[in-house]
């Protein structure tokens, strides 16, 4: 390779790596700004980069400019840009997509936080086979705010009930919960299903206080981040904002 060829594939790195950091810039304005809008405390709304289908190198890329929180739908690929990305320290692994049974001993020995947790017997296999020697697995239930057939997520009636099943799993830390709502709903109503899930945590806290933490909404996207900050999301997970549609 010539070093011309070397110096524009340099180049081009360097293009790729200041987008991703102004992007990212860009997104932690938006996030500030609507969280200061909304009367919450600074810092009381992370950034959770959805990397799913993105090649390691821009992970590093957004590493570089200061993030640390990245998640991912599919434990396979999950494990191979892990263990690519294995020399970058403090990186917090965040499993976001749909949980097979089959796969829970992987995302309870590599993940540090579970969004998407459905149903006890996923909640179950976690704990169990969370080693001991890593601290209890993060997890949010994933609710099926607008009981679509092609989602994932427990139904509201049955939080609570999940919610002290869960206090007796020791390697597991209910924090809170997550919703996917249908990002095509009329603007109201994307409202009302973020406010919907805002109060079924607040209902947890009132009828299950012993149940975790209970301190994380993950809710909203890059199209509708501030509709949910405003609403009380702690966690925006963001993806096409950052890197582009893929």
């Amino acid at each position: 390779r010539d070093s011309s060829t070397s110096r524009g594939l340099g180049d081009v790195y360097k293009r790729q790596m200041s987008s991703i950091a102004d992007n990212i810039g860009s997104v932690t304005r938006r996030i500030q700004k609507a969280t200061l809008k909304a009367g919450h405390g600074p810092g009381s709304v992370h950034l959770l980069v959805v990397s799913k289908m993105r090649p390691a190198d821009d992970l590093r890329r957004a590493y570089s400019a200061g993030q640390r929180s990245f998640g991912e739908n599919y434990v396979q690929e999950a494990l191979d840009k892990m263990e690519e990305l294995q020399e970058l320290d403090a990186i917090e692994w965040h499993f976001i997509g749909p949980i097979q049974s089959n796969k829970t001993r992987q995302i309870a020995e590599a993940f540090a936080w579970a969004h998407s947790v459905d149903r006890l017997k996923i909640a179950q296999r976690l704990n169990d086979q969370r080693p001991p020697s890593l601290p209890p697995l993060n997890i949010c239930l994933q609710v099926n705010i607008n009981n679509e057939e092609s989602k994932s997520g427990c139904a509201l009636e049955d939080l609570i009930d999940m919610a002290d099943a869960i206090e007796e799993m020791p390697n597991l830390s209910l924090r809170g919960l997550m919703a996917i709502p249908d990002p095509d709903q009329p603007e109201a109503e994307l409202r009302s299903s973020f406010r919907k899930l805002a109060n079924a945590l607040k209902h947890m806290r009132q009828e299950a206080p012993r149940c975790g933490p209970l301190d994380t909404l993950s809710m909203g996207m890059s199209g509708d981040l501030e509709m949910a900050i405003a609403e009380g999301a702690t966690w925006v997970r963001v993806g096409t904002a950052l890197f582009g549609p893929r």
